[in-house]
């Protein structure tokens, strides 16, 4: 869809600089986490000839209009000798929309300039036809950050299976809980709302009965600004009878219950439904199992400043005997989310 000019922020978006012009797509793509599985997020953003922005648009909802698209809507007509920034290589297969890449060139966009390579092999090699069409394209502005941006779509893409986020929150000294059980709440309200934007991004949440035994919860988004545009697929993991009057069963999303309990085949489960990025937060059972089978792909961790001495691990039994065999994870953003602290890495790899 268009992009409203007020979200997200263009202060820095100065006319004919090309790496803040993507910085701005890459901005805009990101309106789409959560909605547009199983497709990518896209933005795009068009500068008329004479440097200044013309046109904005970003993949809303799978099914819908591409990004490219929307931003020639959002033109007008001044399209005819304009550069497109695209965060990923336009399309040139006929979908639910037709290709984008005839798109541009029907709308006369001279250059084209887009982060990242397609890898869908129906999809890609939209560069190809711009070409030949002769438009001027380049490739690899930004792509490490668009890339992130789009880790869950790229990822499923090459490998098949959804991305992972292993969310768990704990003290400083690594504590899911109390002795006694409790453990709401461990976080502050900053880190919580911060939790509950993660859930919009995402494609399903997924946890063991254990956690919904005793925690009973709903596992919503609670965001009115979001909320009603997604909704993730609620998933629970386990053998254990669930109570039917347990929350997750309320009408704020739907819910699945598996009894096989494997990560392969949980994940395999929810890529037939189109789930292109999972949240993980189960509690120390099942986030072991994972880690176990190298099913985590990002872990995202809100630590508070507070000690129990006591109390259940966030990770349970994940294979790993020696300190040699350690999953080692590397640190990608620490910040301050009120008074605890948010922690995103991704691992390395078995070592």
């Amino acid at each position: 869809m268009s992009a409203p000019r007020d979200e997200p922020a263009k202060a820095d978006v100065a006319a004919g600089a090309d790496t803040a012009v993507m910085r701005r797509a890459i901005a805009l793509a990101e309106l789409g986490l959560g909605s547009t599985s199983p497709n990518p997020i896209v933005g795009c953003v068009l500068v008329g000839p004479g440097g200044s922005i013309i046109g904005e648009g970003y993949h809303a909802r799978a099914g819908e209009a591409h990004a490219e698209v929307n931003a020639l809507r959002d033109a007008g007509g001044r399209a005819p000798g304009a550069t497109a920034f695209v965060t990923l290589e336009p399309c040139r297969h006929t979908g639910r929309t037709p290709p984008c890449t005839q798109a541009l060139i029907d709308a006369g966009v001279s250059r084209v300039v887009f982060a990242v390579a397609d890898p869908d092999p129906a999809a890609g090699h939209g560069a190809d036809d711009l070409r030949a069409a002769g438009v001027l394209v380049e490739e690899g502005l930004l792509a490490d950050e668009a890339a992130r941006s789009n880790a869950a779509w790229l990822h499923h893409a090459r490998t098949g299976r959804p991305f992972v986020t292993w969310k768990y929150a704990a003290t400083l000294d690594g504590r899911a809980a109390a002795a006694d059980g409790t453990s709401r709440w461990i976080t502050g309200e900053a880190a919580r709302h911060d939790v509950h934007v993660l859930r919009a991004r995402s494609d399903a949440i997924v946890v063991g009965t254990g956690t919904v035994l005793a925690d009973d919860p709903r596992l919503d988004v609670r965001l009115p600004d979001v909320a009603n545009r997604n909704r993730p697929l609620r998933v629970v993991v386990g053998h254990r009878e669930v109570p039917p009057g347990s929350k997750v069963f309320d009408d704020a999303a739907q819910t699945v219950v598996l009894t096989e309990h494997d990560p392969k085949s949980v994940l395999a489960f929810l890529s037939e439904r189109g789930v292109i990025s999972v949240l993980l937060e189960g509690g120390p059972t099942l986030a072991g199992a994972f880690v176990a089978a190298g099913m985590v792909d990002r872990v995202v961790a809100y630590i508070a400043p507070a000690l129990l001495g006591a109390g259940p691990a966030v990770l349970g039994d994940a294979g790993i005997e020696t300190l040699g065999s350690a999953l080692r994870l590397h640190v990608d953003a620490v910040d301050l989310i009120g008074d605890d602290v948010r922690i995103i890495a991704t691992p390395r790899g078995w070592e």
